[in-house]
């Protein structure tokens, strides 16, 4: 963890089994990246590429994929995901331990792509920014870079952050144990942080037990401005994965840029 991270930044990704299936009707955003690729050819760079979903997906399209995250632990079961596919997918991917502020692969892509709001996990101006440096040291030259971050939720940025809104209850994929699940969420107006405190309290009795997701919250002028004074041009920003409006219905940002020539 980078001094400039919150507490509790990577509290999210530590159980990577329980992340797998929290997530794992989670598919809208596969084939753009997919069909992108696609388009754009290979190799591809994802950063962040967690339990390795988009990878996985770029890979049995036939299209070679360099995954980069910073946690062991999310790697581990990305791998575990690997191994079950063929050895021609498996060939076509590499993960790479390494934070997305400051990773060298020393080579350069054709497309490089930060998925599932990725950058959210960027809390300052400065880790911005470092980003952005990573982004543009591995773009070739006329390479694109895609990525996606959720459109702020202004009723969700005002709620008590006291108030617990309750889930169905769910079972942890490997231990088998049941517990209700709920959520609060606090918003910080100055570093445009939502923590999520996510409370996981065991159906059979015991003491509940707190997860927290921390993300930067990016709103679509701010993002525009972003990529802007770090020498990027806005090919598309949209409000979805198919071309939907950016109005208030949109529940994602979904951006393709690329470095303005220096």
């Amino acid at each position: 963890m980078s001094a400039t991270d919150p507490p509790h930044s990577l509290d999210h990704y530590r159980d990577a089994r329980y992340y797998d299936h929290a997530y794992r009707r989670y598919k809208i955003d596969v084939d753009f990246y997919v069909e992108l690729a696609q388009t754009v050819g290979g190799p591809v760079m994802e950063l962040g590429g967690g339990t390795g979903r988009i990878s996985l997906a770029l890979a049995r399209a036939g299209i070679e994929v360099v995954m980069v995250d910073r946690m062991p632990s999310m790697l581990r079961r990305a791998e575990a995901r690997f191994a079950k596919a063929t050895k021609a997918v498996r060939e076509r991917i590499t993960s790479v331990e390494g934070d997305l502020r400051d990773v060298d692969l020393g080579r350069t892509f054709p497309l490089v792509i930060g998925p599932f709001n990725v950058l959210q996990h960027l809390y300052t101006r400065q880790d911005v920014e470092r980003a952005l440096a990573t982004v543009r040291r591995h773009l070739e030259e006329d390479g694109r870079f895609a990525f996606d971050v959720l459109v702020p939720e202004p009723s969700s940025l005002i709620r008590d952050p006291l108030r617990f809104y309750k889930n169905r209850p769910i079972k942890h994929p490997e231990t088998g144990v049941r517990y209700g699940y709920a959520e609060a969420f606090e918003y910080d107006h100055d570093t445009q942080i939502q923590t999520t405190v996510i409370q996981f309290t065991p159906l059979d009795g015991g003491e509940p037990r707190y997860d927290r997701l921390m993300q930067r919250q990016f709103f679509p002028r701010e993002v525009e401005a972003l990529l802007h004074y770090n020498g990027f041009e806005i090919l598309a920003h949209d409000g979805g994965f198919k071309d939907e409006p950016l109005d208030e219905y949109a529940e994602s940002q979904v951006v393709v840029a690329r470095a303005r020539p220096a």
